[in-house]
């Protein structure tokens, strides 16, 4: 057998924008078509000449086409058994090359070569017959997978078991909620032993709950051997799953490689390093009750994008407040290099250190800043940026910024000079001790 699990030579997809989209025809549709070609063939043609029944001839407005390309020349190769991460931004042509290795569309040009058994996962209920009970639908795409029917029932207990659906099998999934139906999509995907498995990021669909259950299910496909491509915005869930990682953006891969290097180079790839982020108000992220304005990095009173680990950082917030008496806070999630975060922090009254004049109370509307202080000496050294969110009543996101202001912690040695190497861990604050002597065994 091939070692080769999926190989891709030069794949792209081109779309065409602006052009009114034909809906798919039914037999009977195209066959009433067929029995009136000839008539419209001799209408058109008086009308071409000017002599039609019609009146003069009418004009013709022709809608522009653009192209664009979803995809352009991606070629890669997966071994069996590899678990790959695809990562990039919204709109970075991630979900079609899915959809193509699903053979869900085809490439405008190249081609990829599928060896084995391929089983995805691309969005809620996709293959699901709606008037079909849950129990059909098992069975529907076992069956489309190529299981055989003694397959699918030696796994069927465990399928249902796994979507904590056991009270709505044999009712119709026109019935069931996104919640469920992601959860029966999953379990039906995961357990059907498919030689490949292709998710995409359905799974945030799931409650918090669920999705560690996924990711644990797609850890135990992967020590079984069986190849697994996932598509993820959370880069925590990539790291700890895959060993390599395709950073895509703009359609082309940009990179393949240790998932630790492609995420740092993608993490290092978005927002900005110069230790402010302005947005006009066209581009402000937001909602109609309230917009982020600018982000900003200080350190020793100056925008500042390499600080000292022996200084105080201080993260200026700015967003606007549309709504009179809303309950709005401000939160930062300080990430590493890998995409974990460190530390969250929101300034809620029960939250913060000092008395913030504005925590937990009505705002009028008007433009706010909110300033946040992390210590001296509690970051390690190493490479950090920041999501920030604008939150009302302390659960809605109003408005929301990733992956901004990268910005490095550096090393002054104070704190290594005892040891050799580099400290471990994303923080390393300096913390109370006391060591005590309890007994002397000395004379």
């Amino acid at each position: 057998m091939s070692e080769v699990a999926i190989h891709v030579e030069g794949l792209s997809k081109r779309y065409r924008i602006g052009a009114q989209q034909r809906a798919y025809r039914t037999l009977r549709e195209k066959l009433n078509d067929t029995a009136l070609a000839p008539f419209r063939a001799a209408r058109h043609l008086l009308t071409r000449n000017g002599n039609g029944l019609g009146g003069p001839r009418s004009s013709v407005v022709r809608q522009s086409r653009e192209s664009f390309w979803a995809l352009k020349d991606v070629s890669f190769e997966i071994k069996r058994g590899e678990v790959i991460g695809i990562i990039g931004r919204n709109g970075a042509g991630k979900s079609t090359l899915l959809k193509i290795l699903s053979r869900i569309t085809e490439p405008t040009e190249g081609y990829a070569d599928i060896h084995g058994r391929i089983a995805s996962l691309l969005e809620v209920g996709t293959g699901f017959h709606p008037e079909l009970t849950g129990r059909e639908n098992i069975f529907l795409n076992g069956s489309i997978l190529g299981m055989k029917r003694v397959e699918i029932q030696r796994k069927f207990d465990e399928m249902v078991a796994f979507a904590e659906i056991e009270k709505f099998i044999d009712t119709p999934v026109k019935h069931y909620s996104s919640g469920m139906y992601v959860r029966l999509a999953f379990a039906v995907a995961a357990h059907l032993d498919p030689e490949i498995l292709l998710v995409d990021e359905v799974l945030a669909v799931g409650d918090v709950a669920f999705q560690k259950k996924c990711f644990g299910k797609i850890g135990d496909v992967a020590r079984e051997g069986r190849t697994v491509l996932l598509v993820s915005h959370n880069i925590g869930a990539v790291t700890g799953l895959c060993s390599k990682a395709i950073l895509i953006d703009a359609g082309k891969v940009i990179s393949i490689g240790r998932v630790g290097d492609v995420v740092t180079e993608y993490l290092s790839s978005n927002g900005t390093s110069n230790g402010v982020q302005v947005w006009t108000d066209a581009q402000a992220p937001g909602t109609d009750a309230a917009r982020l304005r600018a982000v900003r990095l200080f350190c020793d009173d100056e925008i500042a994008s390499d600080v000292r680990i022996d200084k105080d950082l201080f993260f200026e917030v700015e967003y606007t407040n549309s709504r009179q008496g809303a309950h709005i806070s401000v939160s930062i999630h300080l990430m590493d290099s890998l995409g974990n975060i460190v530390l969250s922090t929101i300034n809620a009254p029960s939250a913060i250190l000092n008395r913030d004049e504005w925590a937990g109370q009505a705002l009028p509307v008007g433009v706010f800043k909110s300033v946040c202080r992390i210590p001296a000496n509690f970051l390690n050294a190493g490479r950090y940026s920041i999501n920030v969110l604008v939150i009302a009543d302390y659960r809605h996101a109003l408005a929301q910024a990733n992956n901004i202001l990268h910005f490095s912690v550096q090393e002054t040695g104070e704190m290594t000079k005892e040891f050799n190497g580099s400290w471990i861990g994303s923080v390393r604050p300096r913390l109370e001790w006391q060591t005590q002597i309890l007994t002397n065994v000395q004379s």
